[in-house]
């Protein structure tokens, strides 16, 4: 009976080790901004729908043939892209690098976390769009459903690392994990993030907890 325990032991042992995943996707972000209703209206005029360029990765998410101004105290960028559907709140992402070029703070962010953040101007072909807050550095965040969450034994909010091969590899520390039934498995870096350690468009990563 002995043995025949620790045989059993060792199976359910090598199931869990088949069961637990330990490598993401990466999807590589540059700048873009996601609108609201009163802002698109604003910027485009009423009744304006915005165009869809390319589906994301993400469910419903995709990106529009629609670009906008971004206007700080000491800079302007242009030809942002415009991301869709529309949302509650208007919400800029930008680089770090863009924080020095537009003048306002370099605020790093989850997506939707934007209390007490910069605002910048929107310039658009109809009009501009005061925005008081909104302006994020995306946080490095890691997508999945709840059955990947499981798979990879980890919870929505908790924070894990990433290991990155290559000659230019490393670990890059403070990845949140976003867990929803809407969501798609994929790690999101920022242009500069992933510039950086040499990491390119569907590279999978090595989660450590």
């Amino acid at each position: 009976m002995e043995n025949y325990e620790e045989l059993l032991n060792c199976i359910v042992k090598e199931i869990q080790k088949k069961s637990t995943k330990t490598s993401v996707p990466v999807g590589i972000s540059n700048r873009h901004i996601h609108l609201s209703h009163g802002a698109l209206t604003k910027l485009f005029g009423q009744g304006y729908e915005l165009t869809e360029l390319k589906p994301l990765s993400q469910t419903g998410q995709f990106a529009c043939k629609e670009c906008l101004t971004l206007c700080g105290p000491k800079g302007v960028i242009e030809k942002v892209r415009v991301l869709g559907p529309v949302r509650k709140d208007t919400q800029v992402e930008i680089l770090m690098s863009d924080s020095f070029k537009l003048g306002i703070k370099g605020d790093v962010r989850l997506s939707g976390d934007i209390a007490d953040t910069p605002g910048l101007t929107l310039v658009g072909p109809k009009g501009s769009y005061e925005l008081d807050k909104g302006v994020i550095v995306a946080e490095r965040h890691i997508h999945m459903a709840p059955a990947d969450a499981v798979a990879f034994q980890v919870k929505d909010g908790e924070k894990v690392g990433l290991k990155v091969p290559g000659t230019r590899g490393g670990i890059l520390d403070n990845v949140s994990i976003r867990v929803d039934d809407s969501f798609t498995l994929e790690c999101h870096l920022d242009t500069e993030e992933a510039n950086a350690m040499g990491i390119t468009p569907g590279l999978n990563l090595e989660i450590i907890k």
